[in-house]
């Protein structure tokens, strides 16, 4: 997915960067926009590992098999949440950065390191209960990333257009490199994600 369609805004450029989303595959059902701190659900989880590492996950993220991370339908970027499974009745906590998983009986897909902490590298897939440790902070405060630039000055002329558009926009140079041009920041998820559906973005918690 391109994260920006340019010729909305501005005459082409040479983009040199962009962002690739590559998520677990399927279609995301619409993000929760708020959620409760006594949210569990319980079904099956499964993981996945080679054949992903090291591609973009679905946050933006570059997916890493060895962190405690795992891809969820719907809870926000960000969430943390403990995972336990019932059939061995060990625990971990992870990180929700990607989407999926998507197959119906499946409510959570783990990185390879948080499979292994809960016995379930074996088996593939294991019954499990979640609960939210900490809410995202995108519930409060987040961002929209509309563009990522080698060139600074891209970035600036494509800010530029928003700004004449009286949106807000900031710009922020990454340590990869990169210019990233952002809309917000929102404190309302529901409105950031309404952002990034009109500009083709990537919603990001504020830093």
């Amino acid at each position: 997915m391109t994260i920006m369609r340019l010729s909305r805004f501005i005459r082409p450029l040479p983009v040199a960067a962009s962002l690739l989303i590559a998520a677990c595959g399927g279609t995301t059902p619409p993000p929760m926009t708020s959620v409760s701190k006594n949210w569990s659900e319980t079904g099956y989880a499964s993981w996945y590992g080679p054949g992903f590492d090291g591609k973009r996950t679905a946050s933006g993220e570059v997916y890493d098999m060895e962190e405690l991370t795992a891809a969820h339908k719907r809870l926000p970027f960000g969430t943390r949440v403990r995972v336990e499974s019932l059939d061995t009745g060990r625990r971990t906590e992870v990180r929700i950065n990607d989407r999926g998983p998507f197959v119906d009986d499946r409510i959570i897909d783990l990185s390879m390191a948080a499979a292994r902490e809960i016995g379930m590298l074996g088996p593939g897939t294991a019954r499990v209960r979640i609960s939210v440790v900490q809410m995202s902070a995108m519930l409060s405060c987040s961002m929209v990333q509309v563009g990522a630039f080698a060139d600074p000055r891209n970035a600036e002329e494509v800010a530029r257009s928003f700004r004449e558009r009286g949106l807000g926009v900031v710009v922020r140079a990454g340590g990869d490199g990169l210019s990233r041009v952002y809309l917000g920041p929102y404190d309302d998820l529901d409105q950031a994600q309404r952002a990034r559906d009109r500009y083709d973005g990537m919603v990001r918690p504020c830093e």
